[in-house]
């Protein structure tokens, strides 16, 4: 009997001791989990004024000479067209969802929300009578163009929320946009990748592959859907629908061409023994 009882000991002690490992372990994770539960804005209608505005900076982004400039742009774009704009930023506090109560958002109206604890400071509340005139693809550009972490980092949270405004205000008055105005360094750079790419493309499948053949023409044709993709839609097409400046057309055509001409006139490309071979 007292051999059993050893034997039903030893083999229940440690079940018992990972047993008071897990309940410790649990009990410590609830602790630490309540204490470091982030700090989310919470709704508080108090937050909002007492008087009518077209701006509420609850994280004050905004200097007082810029918000009185911004709220007049909205007051005078709703005057001319009906379309009603509303600005609101916040970080730790905000107002929930009174502030659509207090500013009586509906379809004719869209709210820029500028949050600066996430990834990206932009956010809208978009009314349905937007979108034949600017479409969902024009908001997401709107926000990755503007409210991303390095344009914020370099030009400011205040610079995000105008350049966005300004936009908007271009865009409605002059009847819509299918993409955000304006073509950025780093999208013209992109651009003329893609277009000196699609060269390459083009100068390797018109290299003459027979003798007494100036340019292998079937070949180009073959291709043509790769670098006319790279050249046309991912080269040319961004440029003339974001600007009217013919300058980045012009470098990026340049830069297709020289692409294709230094494809074509490569030694390696050019030497019959090795296409023989």
């Amino acid at each position: 009997m007292n051999l059993f009882r050893y034997k039903v000991s030893a083999l229940s002690w440690p079940s018992f001791r990972l047993l008071r490992w897990v309940m410790a372990f649990s009990v410590a994770a609830l602790l630490w989990s309540g204490m470091a539960t982030p700090a989310y804005a919470y709704e508080d209608p108090t937050l909002l004024p007492d008087e009518p505005t077209l701006i509420i900076d609850l994280a004050k982004s905004l200097t007082a000479v810029q918000e009185e400039t911004l709220s007049q742009t909205l007051e005078t774009l709703e005057q001319d067209t009906g379309w009603k704009l509303r600005v609101l930023t916040q970080y730790d506090r905000t107002p929930g969802r009174a502030v659509k109560d207090f500013w009586g958002l509906d379809n004719h109206s869209v709210m820029v929300v500028a949050d600066a604890r996430g990834g990206n400071i932009l956010n809208f509340s978009v009314g349905d009578d937007f979108y034949p005139l600017l479409p969902r693809t024009f908001w997401v550009e709107l926000q990755t163009r503007f409210g991303n972490q390095f344009f914020v980092r370099d030009n400011g949270e205040d610079r995000a929320i105008i350049e966005t405004i300004e936009t908007l205000d271009t865009c409605l008055r002059q009847g819509g946009c299918a993409v955000v105005p304006g073509l950025p360094q780093e999208q013209w750079i992109l651009t003329l990748v893609t277009s000196i790419v699609g060269g390459l493309v083009c100068g390797f499948a018109g290299h003459p592959r027979k003798p007494g053949q100036v340019i292998a023409w079937q070949w180009m044709l073959i291709f043509s859907p790769l670098w006319g993709i790279l050249f046309v839609a991912f080269g040319i097409g961004p440029v003339v629908t974001r600007t009217s400046d013919w300058l980045p057309l012009v470098r990026n055509i340049a830069g297709f061409a020289i692409g294709a001409l230094v494809a074509f006139l490569t030694p390696a490309f050019s030497d019959p023994s090795s296409s023989e071979t």
